[in-house]
């Protein structure tokens, strides 16, 4: 620690805690500077929780929305980092239960997050085999297979932005699926 004038320099606490209280009052820019320190660390150690960095982008930010919305519950004397991590950790915990919820066989169920390597490396080429099959289809049969896979959407819903009708929808689905079911087949092999 280096000495000015025979006293210690300001440590970071010190200057949470002066943000803090700018914060508190309103000053974004404050809130904006324990942003720029704090996030860093934050985004590391969801990262390093949930082994996904577009998730830990997402719980980082997640984690600084909860923060801003309750530096009124920071103790005077409560150090600002410690508390930055318990959010993001109960924002870390939500997202696992949130998962398992979702998938509970799937993705996060077990692992909590935390695929192995050799896993991953599966995943992997599972997502580039079923984007190179994707590809294949004609643009109109993929739009449908996307709309119901990545975004959950209803016959109807895909109807009304394909403008067609639900039966032609219906159609465009089970092809697309056994287009892509006869392209994967060979890549799997079937368990004894």
């Amino acid at each position: 620690m280096r000495l000015v004038q025979g006293a210690a320099a300001e440590s970071p606490g010190d200057e949470d805690a002066a943000q803090v209280l700018e914060a508190r009052q309103g000053d974004q820019a404050a809130f904006r500077a324990l942003f720029d320190r704090h996030a860093p660390g934050v985004r590391r150690f969801l990262r390093d929780l949930g082994r996904d960095e577009a998730w830990a982008d997402e719980g980082t930010q997640e984690t600084f929305i909860r923060a801003h919305a309750g530096l009124g519950g920071l103790r005077d004397g409560q150090r600002l980092r410690p508390w930055l991590l318990g959010i993001a950790r109960r924002v870390f915990l939500e997202e696992l239960r949130r998962r398992r919820k979702h998938w509970p066989d799937g993705p996060g169920a077990a692992e909590e997050l935390a695929p192995s390597p050799e896993s991953a490396l599966l995943d992997a080429e599972a997502s580039r085999l079923f984007r190179a099959a994707l590809a294949r289809l004609p643009a109109d049969r993929r739009a449908v297979l996307l709309l119901q896979i990545d975004h959950g959407l209803p016959y109807d819903e895909i109807a009304a932005v394909m403008g067609a009708s639900p039966a032609r929808v219906r159609n465009e689905l089970h092809r697309g699926r056994a287009e892509l079911r006869a392209f994967l087949a060979p890549h799997f092999r079937e368990e004894p």
